[in-house]
């Protein structure tokens, strides 16, 4: 089902790219992420090329809810306890730059960019928010705490960042792609040292990106044991009442609110790709029992790469690479992390450094408890005996009946009813 941003607003097409081309720097994926590393260093002066498999901003981007915020849950605890005060604060400005620049974009850009207050809600769990506040007083910032919401239902607290933001992302990225090098269905599949080798010829680059929201390529880095994909769905209610902020509760099975022109966009219903999960069950549920009087206009799913640790991969796509970047795990909040991944990038391949990029480092530590789990799912998925397998890796797929689709529980492909790839890693249609 098309989102409410993709049914408001068209984006323009661009041609494919045939035979062989050189440039500086390629970028592999035409998502808000890509699109913004296109922007920066056409601005930069650098020379460019990017490559989308199908439409630009088709997939994630068009499924987002929106939000632009510094605050990504109940985050700055677990941050400072996983990596230390240094590294909590570079991930604090990191995206407190990112919403800056939103700003400075947006006020030149006809996008509904709206400053707004963000929440973190707890229903039950107190301890939680005064421990989230004590951490964010470490980091040098004062956090807001309060017990009141304009939602139905009892809250322990929430704490709130003042000033965060709000927009239509496809407005803003239809006046981003005037007059940038685009070129879509262009699908790259391999690459040898500098060559990428598309469907239609190859392109021979100093350096590149990879922007694909799960990486392509996967003999280097071990994505396929660092992400795994998670679902939620979106409701936009007429009727609904305005919340006047940005509300997401901090446990992982909880809702979230926002407004836009007189609609409640309401969030909830996630789960892990490929397992079961209740979908917009539960948030129809919730609107009907609590705002009867709405009416449902829009429904659609966004899908998200979580990382093992909360923190994005941004930055150099392996060691092993050293003219491959990548940005992917942006853990349900990606239009602020594809901004501080797009000026990150900008910077590492001008050979420039970036003051953010030790906590985002792909090749830090892997040695999380989520790294037992994501190993599990994928050795399981491997044994099972049953068709269809996802092409990606072999893994067993699951039929999704809310959906209709074949999605994989290993790392999150997804096929229509016949077989044609929905979302990626998977990199074609299911073989038949």
């Amino acid at each position: 089902m098309n989102s409410l941003w993709s049914s408001t607003q068209s984006l323009p097409r661009f041609p494919a790219l045939e035979g062989h081309r050189k440039t500086d720097v390629l970028i592999i994926g035409g998502g808000i992420t890509g699109i913004l590393c296109a922007h920066f260093l056409k601005e930069a002066g650098v020379d460019y090329t990017l490559v989308e498999a199908d439409r630009i901003c088709r997939g994630v981007t068009g499924n987002t809810t929106a939000k632009i915020t510094a605050q990504h849950g109940l985050i700055y605890h677990k941050l400072i306890r996983r990596f230390g005060t240094e590294r909590a604060r570079m991930y604090l400005e990191a995206n407190r730059a990112a919403l800056e620049q939103y700003r400075l974009l947006s006020a030149h850009i006809d996008c509904d960019f709206e400053e707004k207050d963000n929440y973190v809600y707890s229903i039950d769990s107190p301890a939680k928010l005064d421990q989230e506040l004590k951490a964010l007083d470490t980091l040098g910032l004062t956090g807001d705490f309060t017990d009141r919401a304009p939602l139905p239902f009892h809250i322990a607290g929430a704490v709130k960042f003042p000033k965060q933001g709000q927009f239509h992302p496809l407005k803003f990225v239809n006046a981003l792609v005037r007059g940038l090098n685009i070129y879509e269905g262009t699908r790259v599949l391999s690459f040898d040292r500098r060559n990428m080798i598309t469907d239609q010829g190859a392109i021979t680059a100093e350096k590149t990106i990879v922007a694909t929201h799960f990486p392509l390529f996967n003999k280097h880095g071990a994505y396929f044991l660092k992400l795994y994909q998670h679902r939620s769905y979106v409701l936009a209610l007429e009727g609904g009442p305005d919340v006047d902020g940005m509300y997401v509760d901090e446990a992982d099975d909880g809702l979230s609110f926002r407004n836009y022109k007189g609609m409640l966009l309401l969030g909830g219903g996630g789960h892990r790709t490929g397992k079961p999960g209740e979908g917009w069950a539960e948030p129809d549920s919730f609107f009907r029992l609590h705002y009867p009087d709405a009416r449902e206009v829009f429904r659609w799913a966004a899908q998200d790469c979580m990382s093992l640790d909360g923190v994005p991969y941004i930055g150099r796509y392996a060691k092993s690479t050293p003219n491959l970047y990548v940005a992917t795990g942006f853990n349900k909040w990606g239009m602020t992390s594809s901004m501080a991944a797009a000026m990150m990038l900008r910077d590492m391949v001008q050979e420039k450094e970036s003051p953010f990029a030790p906590v985002f480092s792909p090749s830090r530590t892997i040695l999380r408890p989520q790294l037992a789990v994501n190993t599990a799912e994928a050795v399981s998925h491997l044994l099972t005996l049953s068709r269809p397998r996802c092409p990606h890796m072999g893994c067993a797929l699951k039929w999704n009946p809310q959906e209709h689709s074949w999605d994989c529980p290993c790392h999150g492909s997804r096929f229509s009813e016949e077989g044609k790839v929905l979302d990626n890693p998977a990199n074609g249609d299911l073989r038949r």
